[in-house]
């Protein structure tokens, strides 16, 4: 094998299941064989019952490694992004989840990583949103969603400061061409191809038929105006996680994160047979004369 691409290894994953762990110490060994460093993260050395490796965590674990790995599902990735702090180094996902459109390396599937190891792999950037209100940033999605108790929430939606509409709805999603397969997908939103530079707006359950997805360019800021006629505060949720209270008479701002993520994918990497593959859309018909 010849020199590697990558000397240092981080590997992340959350060990929910025996599948999991049986992966992380495969690969482990794998990488050790190749004289490579590894490091694992804090959490998931705890997991594997502290193994005699490094250990790091969050921004250091980020600022140390040339290769972050992440082994289990969508979730899991997603996890492991919002801890890393700055995403300065790419990330390469080894599936056990159930979906896999961020984690795409099947755990059986060594020779794959080797290429990658050896520089034979893609680069993809995905860019990820922020807000104006917390610190959280989404690769996903950021919602405003209702509170314990569902009501609807009245709002207004304005683009680079010019008004778009009000809205009568239990929640917004506001999501990435990543998070296009996730929330927004089960929300009625489209599918946006991960290269596309644009935002999807989606209404949840709005009070008018006639509220559509509506589909931005990427640089645009998007702000959302609740009404302080609300008898409750929604909650803004950033991938699934946060939870945030919005007090009535809020305005909060989403717009893109400066720093975009970079995942490696194999040289075969192909979205839309994933996109089949998890969606169980139709295959090729054969046609014959």
């Amino acid at each position: 094998m010849k020199t590697a691409a990558f000397q240092t290894i981080g590997i992340i994953g959350r060990v929910r299941n025996d599948g999991v762990k049986e992966t992380l110490k495969s690969l482990i060994d794998h990488l050790l064989k190749l004289k490579l460093e590894v490091i694992l993260d804090t959490d998931t050395a705890k997991a594997l019952d502290n193994p005699p490796l490094s250990t790091l965590s969050g921004q250091k674990l980020d600022d140390k490694a040339d290769l972050i790995i992440v082994v289990g599902g969508d979730g899991s990735l997603l996890h492991a992004i919002h801890s890393l702090g700055e995403h300065k180094k790419p990330i390469l996902g080894i599936n056990r989840g159930s979906l896999g459109f961020l984690t795409d390396i099947h755990p059986t599937e060594f020779e794959k990583i080797d290429a990658i190891l050896k520089g034979e792999y893609t680069v993809e950037k995905r860019f990820l949103l922020t807000s104006s209100l917390g610190k959280e940033h989404a690769l996903n999605e950021i919602a405003m969603i209702p509170d314990a108790i569902p009501h609807m929430i009245e709002f207004e939606i304005y683009i680079d400061k010019k008004f778009v509409c009000s809205q009568h709805s239990d929640g917004l999603i506001v999501a990435t061409p990543t998070g296009s397969t996730a929330y927004a997908l089960s929300g009625g939103g489209p599918i946006l191809h991960p290269q596309l530079d644009a935002i999807v707006i989606v209404p949840m359950f709005p009070h008018t038929l006639t509220s559509r997805p509506l589909v931005v360019n990427g640089n645009q800021a998007i702000t959302v105006v609740v009404s302080p006629n609300n008898k409750t505060s929604p909650r803004l949720s950033c991938d699934g996680r946060a939870y945030l209270p919005i007090p009535a008479g809020s305005e909060i701002t989403i717009q893109k994160k400066s720093e975009p993520l970079h995942l490696i994918h194999p040289l075969d990497y192909d979205y839309y047979k994933t996109l089949r593959s998890k969606l169980h859309w139709g295959r090729k018909l054969q046609y014959t004369e």
